[in-house]
């Protein structure tokens, strides 16, 4: 027998009563409807109590109010509200203990009668879950002018809690579906943020990238080839987070092209795109902005920056030039002037970038601020322009992130990058002696030194077994590519699979000081390669690694392709 069936016999319950309390038990388990599940329960229990009238009542969370949320009688109450605290229904709740009322009129709690309808006797039974009270179940006048008595309180009290239990259920599963319903929004909006980013162009001098902080980014980048020749480019920073600042980054970035595709001169670019938000943006937000013109024939760069960190101008001699912003954001007056700027770029580089470049933080230290991205420019100022975003990327990203951030070079395109071979490759242990043999041949064939090869290909082995381990689980059946090129004195390994995406925020290089056997191939890696960071591939699932080693080669190093 089970244990509700022993408690009811135990008081004194019926064979019947069990059997009605069972099938009123397993009639709510077939529903995760909170309105159709409250329907049901005030129907079947004025039917079983032989009342006249029955209501449910819920706490409304916002003010702590009784609600009646369905009710069966003569008269319609649904949607009569009831102070916290007040009536018989508020003393049941905050008593936690059921009431009966056998003559309401002796009783001071009583708050009335509603419609029409004359009230004699009340029975109220409080709907307490684990994480307290969340309503009441009421029934009024026993049929035939009997009175309700301790037996009707017992089977009401008992009624009560598959009550409880189906009303938490369906609102659980409410929950769950809106939890449901705003992940599948924000994938869609976040897969709408990719679809409006450019294109990659090859030889283009503009190449951005976007790092969102969460799964929608309020950042955005674009850039496009005029008719004449001239490159036009923007980076926007939106106000706020969540879906209203992705809808707005959406519009702007709209506007922004379309405004731009007419080579408006910057300044006016920006008044016309900022007068256009202004007729409807709300709430205070607004929208930061860099938009310009990249001439490669003249090699002159002309913005407009409306709110955005300093543009950073790296001359060929090392040194940075800061020029600030010289207008306010978009989307906060109509009608508002915008100055415009103009740089010889030459064989310098221009970066643009939001605010969250400048405000991550390496530690427990302060912001690193527009110094702090210098210097992480210049570490990594030998690689070719997209390498190069790559590898500022892999820097932020071990440090700690606090806002979406974008970043966008221009720079007049230098060495093309050499393809020296690859390999495609299946998940099983002979592919691993396939790999090391690809990369020492490539790098012997660059004369790279003795001891620095072999620790590339040993890096090179723990990356690729470390797919085969963690991305594939083992299976034998899972397939991964290398490919390896030159890029001036550093050579780039990308190494793809497409398994399951991984969580790049977590492959950190180990703390040493944890003694524990394993788990160092990502601190082999970090120690061996200069720059290193996951990408999301650019078409299908998976996972892009990218490592990049810089060498000091002999002038006379042989440069060839050779096939794995």
């Amino acid at each position: 027998m089970s244990t509700a069936k022993v408690a009811a016999v135990a008081q004194g319950i019926g064979s019947d009563e069990v059997a009605v309390l069972a099938d009123f038990s397993q009639a709510f388990a077939t529903t995760l409807d909170v309105n159709q599940t409250v329907r049901q329960a005030v129907e079947q229990i004025a039917a079983h109590m032989n009342a006249e009238a029955a209501a449910l009542f819920l706490i409304d969370g916002s003010k702590g109010e009784l609600v009646c949320r369905a009710c069966f009688g003569p008269v319609d109450v649904t949607g009569l509200r009831v102070p916290k605290g007040r009536g018989i229904v508020g003393r049941a709740i905050k008593q936690n203990k059921v009431q009966l009322v056998q003559n309401v009129e002796t009783d001071a709690d009583h708050a009335g009668d509603v419609g029409g309808f004359v009230t004699r006797s009340i029975l109220c039974a409080p709907l307490t879950s684990g994480e307290g009270a969340i309503g009441a179940l009421q029934v009024l006048n026993k049929r035939g002018g009997e009175l309700f008595n301790d037996h009707d309180r017992d089977i009401l009290r008992l009624l009560a809690v598959p009550t409880t239990l189906a009303l938490s259920n369906a609102r659980l599963a409410e929950d769950l579906m809106e939890q449901e319903r705003i992940r599948r929004e924000f994938q869609l909006a976040r897969q709408m943020q990719k679809d409006l980013l450019p294109k990659r162009e090859k030889d283009c001098p503009v190449v951005g990238i976007n790092l969102p902080a969460r799964e929608i980014s309020g950042d955005f980048y674009d850039h496009f080839t005029l008719p004449d020749g001239r490159v036009a480019f923007c980076v926007g920073d939106v106000s706020g987070k969540g879906m209203d600042a992705a809808l707005l980054m959406v519009r702007a970035s709209s506007l922004l092209r379309w405004a731009g595709k007419e080579g408006t001169p910057p300044d006016l670019w920006l008044k016309r795109v900022n007068d256009e938000i202004c007729t409807t943006v709300t709430g205070g937000r607004f929208v930061c902005v860099l938009a310009g013109y990249y001439d490669p024939i003249s090699g002159v760069l002309e913005w407009s920056n409306g709110g955005l960190p300093p543009l950073l101008l790296r001359k060929p001699d090392g040194s940075f030039q800061q020029i600030i912003a010289d207008g306010p954001p978009l989307g906060i007056l109509p009608g508002i002037d915008y100055p415009s700027n103009r740089a010889f770029l030459g064989d310098g580089s221009a970066y643009i970038f939001s605010d969250g470049a400048t405000d991550v933080r390496a530690g427990e230290s302060e912001t690193i601020g527009i110094e702090g991205f210098q210097e992480l420019i210049d570490a990594v100022v030998e690689l070719s322009p997209r390498a190069r975003l790559r590898g500022l990327v892999s820097q932020l990203r071990r440090m700690q992130l606090a806002d979406d951030t974008t970043l966008m070079l221009v720079e007049e395109n230098g060495e093309e990058a050499q393809y020296l071979g690859g390999i495609s490759i299946c998940c099983d242990a002979e592919c691993l002696r396939l790999v090391r043999k690809t990369v020492d041949r490539q790098l012997t064939a660059l004369t790279v030194p003795t001891e620095v090869r072999q620790r590339v290909v040993l890096a090179i082995d723990e990356a690729t077994a470390n797919v085969i381990r963690h991305a594939y689980q083992g299976d034998p059946g899972g397939r991964m590519s290398l490919d390896i090129w030159r890029r001036g004195d550093a050579v780039e390994f990308v190494l793809r699979d497409w398994a399951k995406a991984v969580d790049a925020e977590a492959i950190k290089p180990r703390d040493l000081n944890q003694c524990r056997p394993g788990g160092l191939g990502v601190n082999l890696i970090d120690m061996v390669m200069d720059e290193w960071g996951f990408e999301k591939p650019e078409q299908g699932q998976g996972n892009v690694l990218r490592m990049v080693k810089r060498l000091q080669f002999n002038s006379a190093a042989k440069v060839a392709s050779v096939a794995a």
